[in-house]
């Protein structure tokens, strides 16, 4: 289901009660999104990882001045990006204590930008932002691609999990 373009729109792919889980929101107005989907391919991809027990990670869609701003905040970026990645919690934590699911981390993904690669590589918004949620994901749990192997591993990884489980969901 496609959510209507509009600040605002959440939703949680799974009950805090002991897994993993994603909260998402929709917080721009430019391009209409596939929250839940999005949402279910988040979660897809920290239990594929091998993510478990309690655990919240954060996935938020956003306008290009909040990207920007937040590139230029937190990376000393220049401009909005695509995707930004905030890990909180590392893996090996247990959280705040009993109860308490650890935080993974927050993932920022600005769908115009999406929406803008995808123009310039001919192929599709939807597939783009599958692609920036896997890859935002990814880094939370702690992959990078600073180097050229990481990168090759990294990109691998991707098309792995996009494969698995946004195009075999008939994307």
């Amino acid at each position: 289901m496609t959510s209507p373009a509009g600040p605002h729109t959440r939703r949680r792919t799974a009950p805090p009660g002991g897994a993993p889980y994603v909260v998402a929101h929709d917080e721009q107005s430019a391009v209409p999104i596939d929250v839940e989907h999005l949402a279910e391919l988040a979660l897809a991809v920290l239990r594929a990882q091998g993510v478990s027990g309690p655990a919240e990670l954060s996935l938020t869609f956003v306008d290009d001045d909040t990207i920007g701003e937040c590139n230029r905040q937190f990376l000393d970026g220049d401009g909005p990006t695509d995707v930004l990645a905030f890990p909180i919690d590392p893996l090996e934590s247990d959280g705040d204590g009993p109860g308490v699911p650890r935080l993974l981390g927050d993932v920022l993904v600005c769908p115009a930008v999406a929406e803008r690669q995808a123009a310039e590589r001919g192929g599709r918004t939807d597939d783009e932002l599958a692609l920036l949620v896997v890859h935002g994901v990814l880094h939370v749990l702690g992959m990078d691609h600073a180097e050229a192997g990481e990168a090759a591993t990294m990109q691998a990884r991707e098309r792995e999990l996009l494969a698995g489980f946004h195009h075999r969901a008939g994307r």
